[in-house]
């Protein structure tokens, strides 16, 4: 990876870590209504209870170490990375799951959403990389995700592939652009697709994210830019040497590899 691209990553990431920073209070405040009817618990979208306010990372164990590939096609650059989300506490009951990729240990706003944090992950790395490269508000953009999921799109069944196995899985698709009032300013990206398959059969329910920019046309079969996180496995029981303790969220988490 050029040392431009270097640096655009990093910008994004720095970019990123405020993008989606009041999910976790808007959807607190609608959950911890006195009410469980109220308007504003109701209001959130079966979309968003799954992708945001599930517990999927119930079951896991402590130590548990789950990894992700990250493909990257397109402009700015073609590139891949693993990301890796470590669950220190058992269910994550105590919301310390720590996320690392190829620069170290990576700082999340979300605290206080159950969802797996790998999705955090990537929809701020996704909308800070849309303000670096149409120059809008990385706050519009998560806004326009935000509504997307929050328009009830269909959650639909699908089969699909998991360590080679076929398992069950819940699948969300939106496009949050399309007959966007400021599309014109960013037309390169309007029919932008955004994909998520979640499965109870994988550890974390985290199967594959994926966005997609069509190619003219709206063509989906010749697209301009790929940007897939698909579920790659889980290492289990990552215990540190004896005598030491876990490293806080200042270190680097354990590895499977380098």
């Amino acid at each position: 990876m050029t040392s431009s691209n270097s640096r655009f990553r990093r910008a994004c990431s720095v970019a990123a870590l405020s993008a989606f920073a009041g999910l976790a209070l808007d959807y607190a405040r609608a959950t911890d209504a006195p009410n469980a009817a109220s308007a504003a618990a109701a209001d959130i979208a079966p979309a968003e209870r799954l992708l945001f306010l599930s517990t999927h990372l119930k079951g896991v164990q402590p130590q548990t170490e789950l990894d992700y590939s990250v493909d990257r096609s397109g402009p700015p650059a073609k590139e891949k990375d693993t990301v890796k989300v470590l669950v220190v506490s058992a269910d994550n009951a105590n919301g310390d799951a720590r996320i690392t990729d190829h620069r170290g240990p990576v700082e999340m706003s979300g605290e206080g959403l159950p969802c797996n944090p790998v999705i955090l992950y990537f929809l701020e790395h996704d909308v800070a990389e849309m303000q670096q490269l149409t120059g809008g508000q990385r706050r519009y953009f998560q806004r326009r995700v935000r509504l997307a999921l929050a328009a009830n799109p269909a959650i639909t069944a699908v089969t699909r592939d998991a360590q080679g196995k076929k398992v069950n899985a819940r699948q969300i698709v939106i496009q949050p652009y399309l007959d966007d009032p400021n599309g014109s300013r960013f037309s390169q990206y309007v029919g932008k697709r955004y994909t998520f398959v979640m499965s109870d059969a994988v550890p974390g329910q985290v199967l594959l994210i994926r966005t997609e920019v069509p190619g003219s046309n709206n063509d989906f079969s010749h697209p301009v830019q790929i940007e897939t996180l698909s579920y790659q496995g889980a290492l289990r029981s990552l215990t540190p040497p004896p005598g030491k303790k876990m490293p806080d969220k200042s270190v680097n988490a354990p590895r499977a590899s380098n």
